[in-house]
């Protein structure tokens, strides 16, 4: 996945842990792709301050992924649903034929999500 794509589903899924500072630093270089001198010119702070605070956030998110793991989670629950949609899809246009066959498939995922849960 891409830095900045784990970046933000990791704040989304656990960015309220955080301080309010850093909830705006975070934000700041996640969404608003401002760099290092332009937030540390907004705080008073030096590049280097924002940097570690940066640095903090990404290894407190990790930690919190890795004992909760809400992100991994959420992703394979995504990937299910994208296989139901594509089964779905097939059998409206007809390239799955056995009505029992789309059943027994879409419960197969069905049960995996269940497991998940």
């Amino acid at each position: 996945m891409e830095k900045i794509v784990e970046q933000g589903l990791l704040y989304d899924f656990y960015g309220e842990l955080l301080t309010e500072r850093q909830r705006q630093i975070y934000e700041e270089i996640v969404y608003e792709n401002l760099s290092l001198g332009e937030i540390a010119a907004e705080q008073g702070i030096s590049r280097q301050g924002v940097h570690d605070i940066v640095k903090r956030c990404d290894k407190a998110l990790m930690e919190y992924e890795s004992r909760l793991g809400l992100v991994s989670r959420f992703m394979k629950m995504k990937e299910r649903i994208r296989e139901i949609d594509e089964l779905t899809g097939l059998f409206e246009q007809n390239e799955i034929i056995d009505k029992s066959e789309y059943c027994r498939k879409v419960r197969q995922i069905s049960a995996k999500i269940m497991e998940e849960l």
